[in-house]
């Protein structure tokens, strides 16, 4: 038996709840008692049930990361502990966690190690929907109040934090977070009314991942409390920012960042370059996992902050790939950002991984940073300057997976790559099988 964190043996624990995530990134837990945990290894869940496995072959194993137990801040009878899932004795395919864990050993057999660090956005506001035959509708409240008033349509960007209660509630799930020992380096607002950003602590691909769902659970107990919700689709709200997940990595070797070079003009080394010209290789099919959802392309448009065009540049935002401008050789990195918060953490941050260290191991050159704002470019002058652009819908990014996969397979299954591709076919399905209030308005008279 797997010894237990010694620090808890005493504490007031009663009940253990082994968090896991299927294959689409939603957080699942399985409640056991601490002294049954602290005796076992391995705990039986029903993986049908939980849409990861088919009902005929259900029975899987979930086995508990002990370095991931934290004390639930909010009930300190329980505790939380991340788990790997396995089936007949064998790491099962479908276990995106896994995914992860095998991402960092892959970077690891280059003689590398990845430093990745999220920027999670999310709205916290009350929302209210109904989908019948006979009403479709959505309701959502942006009332944040401030000072001079309620806080306008993209005007939020790092305003100060006063009394209102979405502050309240923001610093309310950094203590949480604190509690639990993902205390984030930095949060604020956002640029929409009612949207915030929490940052996760730097590290490797698992223990981020972890952390992205750590910030997704307590942000959603915390808005609960106040009758709110935290928001997590890409873009809730019509005619302001949505939501991204900006993803920064870079590689170390022996305490040295590998995308740094002291004699190149930008301070980037050709690994770096290399590495981003793995990321607009593959970025079209990448979008299938970092951006997930129906919703996720209708956050992808031109003047909102969101990518549209797979280039590169130095610290400029309208490209997918942003070097940002650093004063030390240790802040090097890669920003990614087409990546949003409705992913699977451990696919997404695996896939980007595989991706720029399929650009490095090709030696894939991006060409020169894009210095132009793409978003007022002319259609063809983006044409003639060979840039790519992001698919325009999930069935599109869908199809490009399909096509350009070979890069994921070094540590994504499959069998997990075939049915992720038709679970999203099935929710692509479902989404564009209701009419929208939008298209009532728009043709309503034809």
């Amino acid at each position: 038996m797997e010894k237990r964190d010694a620090d808890i043996s005493n504490s007031e624990v009663m009940w253990v709840s082994l968090h896991y995530t299927d294959l689409v990134g939603r957080l699942h837990e399985l409640v056991v008692p601490y002294d049954l945990y602290a005796r076992n290894s391995e705990f039986t869940m029903d993986g049908s049930s939980a849409d990861i496995i088919e009902i005929n072959s259900s029975d899987l194993r979930l086995s508990p990361d002990p370095r991931t137990f934290a004390v639930i801040p909010w009930d300190r009878r329980r505790g939380r502990v991340f788990c790997s899932i396995g089936i007949d004795g064998m790491p099962f395919w479908g276990d995106s966690r896994a995914v992860a864990r095998r991402a960092s050993e892959y970077v690891s057999a280059q003689n590398l190690r990845e430093v990745i660090g999220v920027e999670v956005e999310f709205f916290i506001h009350k929302v209210a929907y109904n989908v019948t035959p006979s009403e479709l509708y959505v309701r959502v409240e942006l009332n944040e109040k401030y000072p001079n008033g309620v806080l306008g349509v993209r005007v939020g960007y790092e305003v100060p934090s006063y009394s209102d209660l979405i502050s309240k509630v923001r610093f309310e799930i950094i203590e949480y977070l604190k509690d639990m020992e993902k205390t984030p380096p930095t949060n604020h607002h956002e640029v929409a009314p009612n949207q915030v950003e929490v940052t996760t602590p730097p590290g490797k691909a698992v223990d981020v991942a972890d952390s992205i769902m750590t910030i997704k659970y307590v942000a959603r107990y915390t808005a609960s409390k106040y009758g709110l919700i935290a928001n997590f689709m890409p873009k809730p709200v019509y005619g302001d920012n949505g939501s991204g997940m900006h993803t920064h990595v870079s590689l170390w070797n022996n305490g040295c960042n590998m995308f740094y070079d002291a004699n190149d003009k930008h301070g980037i080394s050709q690994i770096c370059r290399y590495f981003i010209g793995g990321l607009i290789e593959h970025g079209r099919s990448l979008s299938a996992i970092v951006s997930p959802t129906t919703n996720s392309y209708k956050r992808l448009v031109a003047g909102y902050e969101a990518p549209i065009y797979l280039t590169w540049g130095i610290a400029n935002r309208s490209v997918a790939i942003r070097i940002p401008k650093t004063c030390t050789h240790r802040r090097v990195r890669v920003e990614f950002r087409p990546p949003d918060p409705a992913t699977n953490p451990y696919l997404a941050l695996a896939a980007i991984l595989m991706a720029g260290l399929d650009g490095v191991r090709k030696k894939i050159d991006p060409g020169e940073p894009t210095s132009e704002n793409v978003y007022t470019m002319s259609e063809w002058k983006i044409k003639e300057s060979g840039i790519k652009v992001l698919p325009r819908s999930l069935d599109e990014a869908l199809d490009e997976l399909e096509s350009d996969n070979e890069y994921l397979k070094p540590v994504f299954p499959k069998e997990l790559i075939e049915r992720y591709i038709d679970v999203k076919r099935k929710e692509v399905k479902i989404v564009n099988m209701y009419p929208t209030p939008t298209e009532f308005m728009t043709y309503i008279m034809y």
